[in-house]
């Protein structure tokens, strides 16, 4: 193979036919220099690859690494990787239960997210790549040919807490039809998530498009935004925790939901309004809507995160008049993995409350644990059930 100097070819002096080549290359010399840093020449490979089988191979280039594992939601513990003769560490286990996966390479202690996959976990704590092993037909996530929606960043003041970020889902046709009105879901992430983990993790505006698209859930809006209160609240806790609540309901009643309904055709009646969330950010779901009755009809809570001592504060409105909450609400919906740490308070607890005070509710039960898979699959049921 002939060489070709990357350091001219990234000046910019290309002609227009090699240009995906030079982009590879360009990308190479990046790997390289990260390699190098780490004690390894430049070795090209691919990093992650998924059979026709659904066998997940994995690899990491580390030369002078000593151990190196793969830490990965498709496995019930950490792969060990085994080193080759040119320092790339390699692992494959499968077959993989079609779904989109997190997953990271352990070296030497240290976790970091796939260099090799442009796919990154949003989150505060931790470094995460995802991949997308497919089944033999499309799953509820995947992306099709079908008519799509837009996703949009945007941005409010908040006078307490700055600019803040909120990813914004419309529906397919929203743009050619200026005087449609749409209901809105305020979809929240989890504790350490972002307000981009519901779209780059949890698929959330594709599984719309084709639940739309088989006309299954009806068209509306999601509104993902930046669940914690920062910086008047550090980024460490659950989303759930009490500072966190007070602070975030004054800016999610004051400042996002009059932005939105500013800046967006909604339908601003309680019976066109959801409020869902996942971990602590399902418990502040729970916590928003069950005691704003006035303008939540649809209460969701994915694996929502609580604590047996709460329940009477967090639930206050709720608790003092069950017979007007069942009245109030069109839909009270959990859903929980029988693995999940939250499992137990849940099932065993609040939901024991809940039937004591004769509280109207919707569960599901799924396989699997505290996971963004569980997410997807809990979005994708109850969007079916919403404005209907």
């Amino acid at each position: 193979m002939r060489q070709i100097n990357t350091n001219t070819a990234c000046s910019g002096k290309m002609s227009f036919g090699r240009s995906a080549l030079i982009t590879v290359l360009c990308l190479s010399a990046s790997l390289s220099a990260m390699a190098q840093a780490m004690g390894g020449a430049q070795t090209l490979f691919i990093s992650n690859e998924v059979s026709k089988d659904n066998m997940v191979t994995l690899r990491f280039n580390a030369p002078k690494a000593n151990d190196v594992k793969v830490v990965t939601q498709m496995t019930k513990a950490p792969q060990q990787m085994k080193k080759n003769d040119k320092g790339v560490w390699e692992v494959t286990f499968g077959p993989v239960k079609p779904d989109m996966y997190p997953y990271a390479f352990n070296v030497d202690g240290v976790q970091v997210a796939d260099p090799g996959n442009s796919n990154i976990f949003p989150n505060e704590n931790f470094q995460n790549s995802v991949l997308d092993v497919p089944g033999p037909t499309p799953l509820v996530h995947s992306i099709r040919n079908v008519p799509h929606g837009l996703v949009t960043y945007r941005y409010y003041n908040s006078a307490e807490l700055g600019n803040r970020t909120v990813v914004v889902y419309t529906p397919p046709g929203y743009e050619a039809n200026p005087s449609k009105k749409y209901p809105v879901l305020y979809l929240l992430h989890g504790s350490s998530d972002t307000e981009e983990t519901w779209t780059k993790v949890g698929r959330a505006n594709f599984i719309l498009d084709n639940l739309i698209k088989e006309g299954k859930a009806q068209e509306m809006i999601i509104v993902m935004p930046y669940g914690r209160a920062y910086p008047t609240i550090t980024k460490t806790g659950s989303l759930r925790d009490w500072p966190n609540l007070q602070e975030f309901k004054k800016d999610f009643f004051g400042n996002l939901m009059p932005f939105v309904e500013k800046n967006y055709r909604t339908k601003n009646d309680k019976d066109s309004r959801a409020i869902a969330g996942f971990s602590g950010g399902g418990g502040t779901s729970l916590y928003f809507g069950l005691n704003n009755q006035d303008k939540f009809s649809y209460v969701i809570g994915f694996a929502p995160g609580m604590l047996k001592n709460e329940f009477d504060r967090n639930n206050a409105y709720a608790f003092e008049n069950p017979e007007k909450t069942n009245k109030q609400l069109k839909l009270f919906w959990m859903g929980v993995g029988t693995e999940d740490p939250t499992y137990g308070t849940i099932k065993n607890d609040y939901m024991k409350v809940l039937d004591e005070k004769k509280i109207k509710y919707e569960s599901f039960f799924s396989d699997g644990g505290h996971t963004w898979m569980n997410c997807k699959l809990f979005l994708s049921t109850v969007a079916q059930k919403l404005f209907k």
